[in-house]
């Protein structure tokens, strides 16, 4: 085989043929030759979002267009006149780039380590022994077993196959089940047609296969499809609130640019000088460390939630996750112990009953399809000699029938048994006839009613109840279809029950405190879920079943979905309704599963929310993973997400109100004196010593009460405080101009000087005001943002009096102007705090 090798119509190549062209047997490949084929294909990857490497990462942190049209013209004033000044303003803009390259690798490595805990693996035969592996280092020619549940990693060729059933509804929208089955077919199939050939991105639903890996990563139909619409993910909330933050400020900048521009060259000052004064002001009001700060929030989010044991797959879902007002959740291993136990083995009148216990412990002996841990619970609950039996074959549990049957041989008598054990309603439908504990043999139709009674006495005290059934058959019958599950003998009830964690419902009640309602979504009965409601003290007076879903229509769903807790009796497809109404009914809807059935649930709340012994298919849909299936950690982890998304708003907060502050002000003052303000490099320079003091933000402590309630982006609300608080420095940042102009009868040196000073200071001052609601003496700042702030203090008192000041044009500044200068900020803080209470009282987020 060679590099970009893709098999065409491999669909229509006999599998022992295919298997030569592959150069591998059903005895799979060595790992040396796996190793060898990797680097020739590559990682099993069709990620069209490439991975940054360092230096892309470092060239993006000056893609601005307004940072390019800054070097571009300060690199054309080195030629025309000031060389020195444009040099520091190159200087100034390569080190703001470096240091936002430096935190957003950081947060990249540190995110890529955490996400590297939740790979995807798959089974394979290397060395002639079945392994685990991860998915992406699939090469062809790997032979794969694979069960319900796991994603198909690669485009495969069946080779054996029971049972088997794959969801193609990513790649054909398809939505019920194909059945898969090994051989070949025409070359001209169409893919709904190819039924011996499994596609990348799809998955397992029942049964159980072994195939051959023949095209991998982008050789695949999916990769194929992804490289040509270069697909990415969809924008979530987070990501939209971001761009459009982004369009406002571009806007408002703009608008800005052009007005200076225009009104210094009006008033006959030097172009180039007004040209980089302008552009100047540009940075100055952008706040251009956002995409590094945003990283470093939600990276050092994502390092906190890790340390209580919840991964995020994707950054910007954290955002949701805070926001998040709604958990739907199953009920098993979340609210109850998961650790599912057979209570006991009853016959049609409710006595033990031996022959149920026997045959429900071949039938999950013997199963070997999909993993249970119901399966588990019998074979631990009472052990048998099963050495006179031996396993024929198998008809899978899926979630269509929800039974699974086991054909068996019985070494002593000859006699084939074919046995049935599944949910209760499902097994009586397959069952004609009843067998008590004597012996006795009867129509099941004469006592359908009683047994339908008693699945509800023991449903509604808590018990899960699964039915048992057999019949023989035939000696020369070896395989087992599923018409084969029909005119069986019931033989009685297993009933399983799962307790309720110790303090879940103290935890539930914490989640209702912080904003987020519970709302069970089960496949269980009507009455397990009533009796698990009441002790989860949990309003259980309305529930809505499967059946009642069916009913009804989209639109009286989302006029419901809200007053109910309990939905019941729910199919599949029935989650992905209900988490839709939800959303439409304007909730921010989280879900949390772990099986093959929850996948399109996952996918379409607005956080996926798995854990990391889900299976894959459930884990690959899911936004954020779980290390234990525990919603107290779920708690933990959605405070970490609000303390994280309080502290990126915080930002906002700060770098929109002074950067507006600061430039309204520039650009008033610019239009009234004979000389710049500032010049470019020292406005460039205030904004590098404003964004360095706040990069150390993420570490900053959150009040209470901004962590008590789901928040969501809300520009309009941001405009409000942008206008407000930059209003209110540009207010002071006028009385300073008096101070210097009038009192202090200041020439251009010292007057840059002293507002580059008054600047700097009040605006990482003030940041002690306006990162809490509360008084700022009751809300107590982070240690590294004090450090960082006091830091910025001394550095830019000290400054003036330095060679590097003289290299900015700064001046010494008179000792009467510090004192002036000190009553001005102690008035802007205390002004500033007054303003932030009239404001948090008028204006809601």
């Amino acid at each position: 085989m060679r590099n970009n090798d893709s098999f065409v119509s491999f669909w229509s190549i006999p599998p022992v043929e295919l298997l030569g062209k592959l150069s591998t047997s059903i005895k799979g490949l060595t790992n040396d030759e796996a190793l060898i084929r990797q680097k020739i294909y590559g990682r099993n990857t069709i990620n069209t979002r490439k991975k940054k490497n360092t230096f892309f990462l470092l060239v993006s942190q000056f893609k601005s267009p307004i940072i390019l049209i800054l070097i571009f013209a300060a690199i054309l004033s080195i030629f025309l006149r000031d060389r020195n000044d444009a040099i520091i303003i190159l200087i100034i803009v390569i080190i703001s780039g470096i240091l936002g390259f430096w935190q957003e690798k950081g947060a990249n490595n540190a995110v890529a380590k955490l996400l590297s805990r939740v790979q995807i693996n798959a089974a394979v035969i290397r060395d002639g022994k079945e392994i685990e592996v991860s998915a992406d280092s699939i090469v062809p020619g790997d032979i794969i077993i694979l069960n319900a549940g796991d994603i198909i990693p690669g485009d495969l060729i069946l080779i054996e196959s029971k049972d088997f059933y794959v969801n193609e509804a990513a790649l054909t929208g398809e939505s019920f089940p194909v059945n898969k089955i090994p051989g070949a077919v025409e070359k001209d199939s169409p893919i709904s047609k190819r039924t011996n050939t499994l596609f990348m991105g799809t998955s397992v639903v029942s049964g159980i296969g072994k195939a051959a890996a023949v095209n991998t990563g982008k050789n695949t139909i999916f990769g194929d499809i992804s490289e040509k619409l270069n697909l990415k993910p969809a924008e979530n909330d987070f990501e939209r609130g971001v761009r459009k933050f982004g369009y406002f400020l571009m806007e408002i900048t703009l608008g800005l640019v052009l007005f200076i521009f225009t009104a210094n060259i009006f008033l006959k000052k030097p172009m180039v000088d007004s040209f980089l004064f302008s552009l100047a002001l540009a940075v100055g009001l952008t706040p251009q460390l956002l995409p590094a700060i945003i990283s470093i929030n939600l990276s050092h989010g994502a390092k906190k939630m890790a340390e209580n044991k919840v991964i995020i797959k994707k950054l910007s879902s954290i955002e949701n996750f805070g926001s998040m007002n709604i958990l739907c959740s199953d009920k098993t291993g979340t609210l109850t112990e998961g650790n599912v136990k057979v209570y006991g083995c009853y016959s049609i009148n409710d006595n033990n009953f031996d022959k149920v216990n026997f045959y429900s412990y071949i039938n999950s002996y013997f199963e070997t399809g999909f993993a249970s841990p119901i399966d588990e619970a019998i074979k631990s609950f009472r052990s048998f000699n099963i050495e006179n039996y031996y396993k024929t074959d198998e008809i899978p549990y899926d979630f269509i029938r929800k039974r699974l049957s086991i054909l068996v041989g019985e070494k002593n008598t000859g006699k084939n048994i074919i046995i049935s054990k599944g949910a209760l309603k499902d097994i009586l439908k397959i069952s004609r006839f009843v067998e008590d504990e004597s012996g006795k043999i009867s129509e099941i139709e004469n006592i359908a009613s009683i047994l339908e009674k008693k699945f509800e006495n023991y449903s509604m005290q808590g018990y899960r109840v699964l039915g048992v059934a057999y019949k023989y058959t035939d000696k020369d019958v070896v395989k087992i279809e599923r018409n084969f599950e029909t005119e069986m003998i019931f033989l009685g009830f297993i009933l399983l029950y799962d307790p309720i964690k110790e303090n879940i419902v103290q935890v539930i009640d914490n989640l209702k405190k912080i904003g987020i309602s519970l709302k069970i979504i089960t496949g269980d009965n009507q009455y397990v879920s009533k009796y698990i409601a009441d002790k989860l003290q949990l309003d259980s007076k309305k529930i809505l079943t499967g059946r009642e879903i069916n009913k009804i229509s989209d639109e009286a769903l989302i006029k419901k979905v809200n007053d109910i807790n309990i939905f019941a009796e729910v199919e599949p497809n029935q989650k992905e309704r209900i988490i839709l109404a939800l959303k439409k009914a304007g909730n921010v809807v989280g879900y949390i599963g772990d099986g093959i059935n929850d996948a399109t649930a996952l996918y379409n709340a607005d956080v996926g929310i798995s854990v990391d012994s889900a299976v894959d298919v459930a884990k690959n849909a899911s936004d954020i993973v779980l290390l234990e299936k525990n919603l107290e950690i779920l708690e933990k982890g959605v405070i970490e997400g609000r303390i994280t998304f309080a502290n990126t708003l915080k930002y906002v907060f700060m770098a929109t109100s002074a950067n507006f502050g600061n430039m309204f002000s520039m650009a008033g003052v610019s239009i009234f004196l004979k000389f710049l303000p500032l010049l470019p490099k020292q406005i460039l320079f205030t904004n590098l010593l404003t964004d360095i003091s706040e990069m150390t933000i993420a570490t900053d402590n959150v009040d209470k009460d901004l962590v008590a309630a789901p928040r969501r982006w809300n520009i309009k609300f941001i405009l409000k405080y942008m206008m407000t608080f930059g209003l209110l420095s540009s207010i002071f940042d006028y009385v300073t101009f008096g101070v210097l102009i009038f009192f202090l009868h200041s020439n251009e040196y010292l007057f840059r000087t002293g507002w580059f000073i008054e600047s700097v200071l009040s605006a990482s001052m003030v940041v002690l005001i306006i990162r809490t609601k509360n008084s700022f003496y009751k809300s107590k700042p982070g240690k590294y943002l004090i450090i960082a702030i006091s830091l910025t203090v001394i550095a830019t008192l000290a400054i003036p009096y330095t060679r590097l000041g003289a290299l900015f044009g700064f001046v010494r500044l008179p000792v009467n102007f510090l004192f002036i200068l000190l009553i001005i900020l102690i008035a802007y803080m205390v002004l500033a705090e007054i303003t932030k209470k009239i404001f948090y009282k008028y204006v809601k987020y």
